[in-house]
């Protein structure tokens, strides 16, 4: 169904912070069937994309937020000409810095937090709230709005999605998808640095991508409205919504 779309979380984020998204979405369109999926209940990071795989629909849109755009990549590609398109929503290629992708969070970052959340995992989770908030116009509500739909997830699944954030490399999975692709970043995001959007335009310059500069990481909760106007934009250009 090309009215079907299908909404990823992020990591630590449950289905619940999508809700403004999709309901922005819906007012904009009625005709379109939104779904917000939550991400893999495994510790075993290697079979998470299987297992989306096999519970998800096909034929539909994939949109993904941060670690669910990454995987949202993956199965798109893996999908193909069974995926309408896909949407990355302050979704780097690469989480983790290497020495070919620098536009990201740098690798001592990232270990850091990674050893952080080893030790106090609820700490942690904590000060995610705030890197996600950080950079929003009123990040005091963003982190209420996160604490309260951030779902109760068992410390071993979280372990496993961090390992997905330190390996997953989706440039392989973005150029092997055939269909059309939009992503978009936040201006002021301090997890995903805003040049990672030039970045994968000059390495892929035949997708749609762009920066909203006043937004954070948590765009698809601070500004749903901008969001779900560019999402509608793109996937029925030139159609009445």
């Amino acid at each position: 169904m090309r009215d079907r779309l299908i909404l990823l979380p992020g990591w630590a984020l449950g289905p619940g912070a999508l809700e403004p998204l999709r309901d922005a979405l819906s007012e904009r369109a009625p005709h379109l069937n939104i779904e917000i999926e939550p991400l893999p209940d495994l510790a075993q990071p290697e079979a998470w994309l299987d297992e989306l795989d096999a519970r998800l629909p096909s034929d539909c849109w994939l949109a993904g937020w941060s670690l669910g755009g990454m995987l949202a990549a993956q199965l798109a590609a893996r999908r193909d000409g069974a995926c309408f398109g896909l949407i990355g929503l302050a979704s780097n290629l690469c989480f983790r810095a290497r020495e070919d992708w620098p536009s990201a969070m740098p690798g001592d970052v990232f270990a850091a937090f990674h050893e952080a959340f080893g030790l106090d995992p609820e700490l942690t989770l904590k000060r995610f709230r705030l890197l996600v908030s950080q950079g929003a116009k009123d990040p005091r509500t963003l982190v209420r709005q996160l604490q309260v739909t951030q779902p109760s997830t068992p410390v071993e699944v979280l372990e496993a999605g961090l390992q997905l954030l330190a390996g997953l490399d989706t440039r392989g999975a973005l150029r092997a998808y055939s269909g059309p692709q939009l992503h978009l970043f936040a201006g002021r995001d301090a997890l995903v640095p805003a040049g990672a959007c030039q970045a994968l335009l000059d390495w892929l310059p035949d997708v749609e991508a762009t920066v909203i500069r006043e937004a954070s990481h948590g765009l698809p909760v601070e500004c749903p409205d901008a969001v779900a106007e560019a999402m509608l934009a793109f996937m029925f250009e030139g159609e009445d919504v």
